[in-house]
């Protein structure tokens, strides 16, 4: 039963990010907002909407007496090494990723920094509401930089493009099934880990961090479709780097997070690694083809078979 409670949550995220991201680009289409407020915003953020809900859940039940730090540590884990290896290895297979050298130089080198950051505050196996508030402030920092220096991502995301109402009826929807779907998805892997014996960090890693990476999925084979590649890539590495800072910093600001040591010893640095190499892939061989992509691809199946050991 807390399986298919589980599937049913990562499920109802999915679905209600869908709707969110819909209904938030209508009314930003309808009030005229600029496309990158809205790329920067409601894509970026919305398409992340399933990891920030989990950690407010996680840091609420903290707050509640019930500890589920592995369950957003996991889900932070698991969804950066699931986009950066299962997502942008799959885009590569299907066409030619590239990306300008100075994006590449610029948020590249963010995501790395964001990946020591998050370690480093989590040195001691806990991060406390100091280290949260650094978190966000750091990504604070990157928006701000960000919309100040930056150029607009000329993209558009068709679905659910109404106006009035309806769009503000499908925002609402979607927030509420986001809201209930989290509360399900952190109670079920909770209890899953006590029935198994096993870390509410692995479970995380290999379901929800999957699961919650759907949203980036469907809009970087939308965009590659689209022919639009460089947009697929952006999406994912400025998802990674709000994923590595927000949920953690969130759920500690609320209560504090306790990681495991084989998360500092082994995941965390395995996601340095993996970060590293793909954006080398990108430098040296000007973007990712096929070749490149079944490696990234090779790389994420060698993680997932690591942890899966470890069940």
């Amino acid at each position: 039963m807390d399986f298919l409670i589980l599937v049913a949550g990562l499920v109802g995220l999915w679905l209600g990010t869908e709707l969110t991201i819909g209904g938030a680009l209508a009314i930003a289409r309808r009030h005229r907002l600029s496309e990158f407020i809205v790329g920067l915003l409601i894509l970026s953020i919305g398409s992340d909407l399933p990891e920030l809900a989990v950690a407010i859940d996680v840091g609420l039940a903290g707050l509640a007496g019930m500890d589920a730090s592995g369950v957003v540590v996991g889900t932070t884990i698991g969804s950066v090494v699931t986009q950066i290896g299962f997502v942008m290895g799959i885009a590569a297979v299907i066409s030619k990723l590239t990306l300008p050298r100075v994006f590449l130089t610029k948020h590249g080198a963010v995501l790395l920094v964001a990946t020591v950051l998050l370690f480093l505050v989590a040195l001691d196996g806990r991060v406390g509401r100091s280290e949260g508030l650094i978190l966000i402030t750091f990504y604070v920092v990157y928006v701000i930089a960000l919309v100040a220096g930056g150029r607009p991502p000329d993209h558009e995301h068709d679905a659910f493009a109404y106006g009035g109402w309806r769009s503000w009826l499908l925002l609402i929807l979607g927030l509420t099934t986001v809201i209930i779907s989290s509360d399900f998805t952190v109670k079920a892997v909770v209890s899953l880990a006590e029935a198994f014996e096993v870390s509410q960090a692995i479970i995380a890693v290999l379901v929800i961090g999957l699961g919650t990476s759907l949203p980036e999925l469907s809009i970087s084979i939308a965009a590659i479709l689209k022919q639009r590649t460089e947009l697929s890539v952006g999406n994912i590495i400025g998802s990674n780097v709000l994923d590595t800072l927000l949920p953690v910093g969130i759920a500690a600001v609320l209560s504090p997070v306790w990681f495991e040591r084989s998360l500092l010893v082994f995941d965390l640095p395995y996601v340095f690694v993996l970060t590293a190499c793909v954006l080398l892939l990108f430098a040296i061989r000007k973007g990712l083809g096929r070749a490149e992509g079944i490696a990234v691809l090779a790389m994420y199946a060698s993680y997932v078979a690591i942890k899966l050991t470890q069940l």
